[in-house]
């Protein structure tokens, strides 16, 4: 027997004033010494006017964790005996602070609360729908009273000027016609920033406002696309991957291996068909969703550039939804990954225009290798 779940608290944590596009360079630092020529381009393209780094200006240093930036999040959601007691905690990031252990239970430990069950989802931005999709089945199937779920992503130590100055010096002799690093990689450092969120999840709603969870769908395209979006690896002629470990120590600087990478054109030719109009295709025929059956549209878009992309193909699927019913705050919160929907989602949350009988869509894609995620919430 199942039981209903009800999202009841949204929390957002983003570290440090807002950066500014002009002023960007100047934290993350240059490569090379030289101005990036494709910054301004891609920044005129994304549309993003303002994003956080947890990098301290004053000092140039990395001052948080994710481990801490997921606390932070976490503690925004209200003091333990408001939430009561949390029987699981649910994280997903794409770059957890090492290795080993999981990041969740490094979270537990920042937060210090007692005993419970944690569980880290991996992936790129649909890791945090991920966790929330466990989170919200642990819930319904009455295993947990109430769960925590969280997305959240520190993107910022890997786009760093000095994380590029070893490859920068590998290729000296190139540097007369080509004098940046890969586009496949300059490219994110003006796309991706710091950030986390979370969320409550419990049987009972809680007023003033509860989103009571409908559904959530995931997929994956990654039986027919190659690797798009990738880190701590080199992708091969033949577009398969070589991971660090298979990769000499020596050579993990050289070819800023841990930088992260994405192709670009794979990305434009599949990431609207492949993580939107397939999948939102068969949820209609399974589901019957309508667009009438959508008031607020919530699209993870990492660049203002697919914005007309994605209401092409909404509307050449009969699926139209009216742009005043999307919200979206790319332009000053930036796009941080998986924390992304729960950073939109809180703001909308929190901002008195989600009325009771509001159905809510989310629309979350990947392109690592393709996979998507929707998320339809009703308000009560």
């Amino acid at each position: 027997m199942t039981t209903d779940v009800f999202l009841t608290r949204t929390a957002a944590f983003l570290p440090f004033a807002p950066v500014s596009n002009e002023d960007i360079e100047e934290v993350l630092g240059r490569v090379g010494d030289r101005v990036s020529r494709a910054r301004r381009l891609i920044l005129r393209s994304n549309g993003i006017q303002s994003r956080h780094y947890a990098i301290d200006r004053a000092t140039g240093l990395q001052a948080m964790s994710n481990a801490e930036l997921t606390a932070a999040a976490i503690r925004n959601l209200g003091t333990p005996e408001e939430l009561g007691r949390i029987d699981c905690l649910v994280t997903g990031t794409s770059m957890p602070d090492q290795l080993m252990p999981n990041h969740a239970v490094m979270v537990h430990g920042e937060l210090g609360w007692p005993r419970l069950e944690v569980v880290a989802c991996a992936g790129i931005c649909l890791a945090g729908a991920t966790a929330l999709k466990h989170a919200w089945l642990s819930v319904r199937a009455g295993d947990a009273e109430r769960a925590v779920a969280t997305g959240s992503e520190l993107a910022s130590p890997l786009m760093r000027g000095s994380r590029f100055e070893a490859e920068i010096e590998h290729r000296i002799d190139l540097l007369e016609t080509n004098p940046e690093i890969a586009f496949e990689k300059d490219f994110l450092r003006w796309m991706l920033s710091d950030g986390a969120g979370a969320v409550l999840l419990e049987r009972a709603p809680r007023g003033p406002l509860s989103l009571k969870v409908k559904w959530i769908d995931l997929s994956s395209a990654a039986h027919e696309l190659p690797v798009c979006m990738y880190a701590g690896a080199d992708r091969n002629a033949d577009g398969s991957l070589t991971g660090w470990a298979r990769t000499a120590p020596r050579d993990w600087h050289r070819d800023s291996t841990f930088a992260i990478k994405q192709d670009v054109r794979l990305l434009n030719e599949n990431i609207v068909r492949a993580t939107l109009g397939e999948p939102l295709a068969a949820i209609v025929e399974k589901r019957g969703l309508r667009p009438d059956d959508v008031d607020w549209f919530l699209p993870h878009l990492s660049s203002s550039y697919f914005v007309a992309p994605v209401a092409r193909c909404l509307e050449q699927m009969g699926f139209a939804i009216p742009r005043e019913r999307w919200f979206s705050n790319l332009v000053r919160k930036g796009n941080t990954g998986s924390a992304s929907p729960y950073i939109m989602l809180d703001e909308l949350f929190r901002s008195g225009r989600i009325r009771p009988g509001h159905k809510l869509l989310m629309f979350v894609p990947e392109s690592g290798r393709f996979s998507s995620g929707f998320i339809y919430l009703e308000a009560v």
